[in-house]
């Protein structure tokens, strides 16, 4: 009872800053849950939780024992669940580290106009279903905020204007560079025959190959949308923040593509009723393919 009459008085005696301090605590606490929600060590978050509440509520009781050893199984147990989510950690830090420059990258670097962006995802979208029909295997990676040099440094630079033509040229299965990725940047290859990082997520489905694997590897630690085209099968998938979506054709495809290259064009930012319709727009096609690939 002394607690809980302690609690109550804390209650009434709160002001303006401590109701700040406890709703900041609390978007912290749902920003975290979302984080684990889908990660591989989610198990280990939970048992790590029931053991915090187990030490609340021994806390409570005064049980000395059993709070002393909680205390001591905590202290073990929160090291073991920043070694279990290093490479989750690492990912969004990264992303997290790229967003306050977005905008200086997007408005100082990006050197395409809205007719290139546009230009660019035509090509991109007619040779991935080409490609597609002839079961040609390919992975492009569209480069957004996330600076991609070290992945680009890995294959052959180039700076050479999107092309349905070149594009098809480069992922030929005779060609040199056909089993690396091509990385493009404002509308423009920067690079091809590049390596990527294989994604180490359990989950993911076994039938999936290494493209597949390296596309949603890229797409876990950058904000890069990565495009593949199976060998095998044929089928048109888009990876983006880890996850894996199927069954693309060309609309579908375009319509993707222009939320991502469009959205965060130039012309766009200076034009904030446009940026905005481009948003909804975005959304809504988000929706609608999410919905098609439940129908499948």
């Amino acid at each position: 009872m002394e607690r809980l009459t302690e609690i109550l008085n804390y209650i009434k005696e709160m002001d303006i800053l401590d109701i700040l301090d406890i709703g900041l605590v609390a978007f912290i606490l749902y920003a975290l849950y979302k984080f684990i929600r889908e990660r591989r060590a989610t198990k280990l978050a939970v048992g790590v939780i029931i053991l915090f509440a187990l030490n609340l509520f021994s806390d409570f009781l005064n049980l000395t024992v059993m709070q002393f050893i909680l205390q001591n199984v905590l202290q073990v147990g929160m090291i073991a669940l920043v070694i279990v989510f290093q490479p989750e950690l690492r990912s969004a830090l990264e992303k997290v580290g790229s967003e306050p420059i977005r905008s200086f990258r997007n408005l100082a670097d990006s050197k395409a106009s809205y007719a290139e962006y546009n230009d660019a995802i035509s090509n991109i979208c007619d040779a991935a279903c080409n490609m597609a029909l002839d079961r040609t295997g390919v992975l492009i990676v569209i480069e957004r905020t996330t600076d991609l040099t070290p992945y680009a440094e890995s294959g052959t630079e180039l700076d050479a204007k999107v092309n349905s033509y070149l594009l098809k040229n480069i992922f030929f299965n005779k060609a040199p560079m056909h089993d690396g990725a091509v990385i493009l940047r404002d509308s423009r290859v920067r690079a091809a025959g590049c390596f990527l990082p294989l994604s180490t997520n359990p989950d993911i489905v076994k039938d999936l190959g290494t493209r597949h694997r390296a596309a949603i590897g890229l797409s876990e630690v950058s904000d890069a949308v990565v495009i593949v085209v199976s060998e095998e099968t044929g089928v048109i998938s888009v990876a983006q923040e880890g996850k894996l979506r199927r069954g693309y054709d060309h609309i579908s495809l375009s319509k993707a593509l222009r939320d991502v290259m469009l959205a965060q064009n130039p012309e766009n930012t200076k034009n904030p009723v446009k940026a905005f319709f481009s948003r909804i727009a975005g959304q809504f096609n988000k929706k609608h393919d999410e919905k098609g690939e439940g129908e499948q």
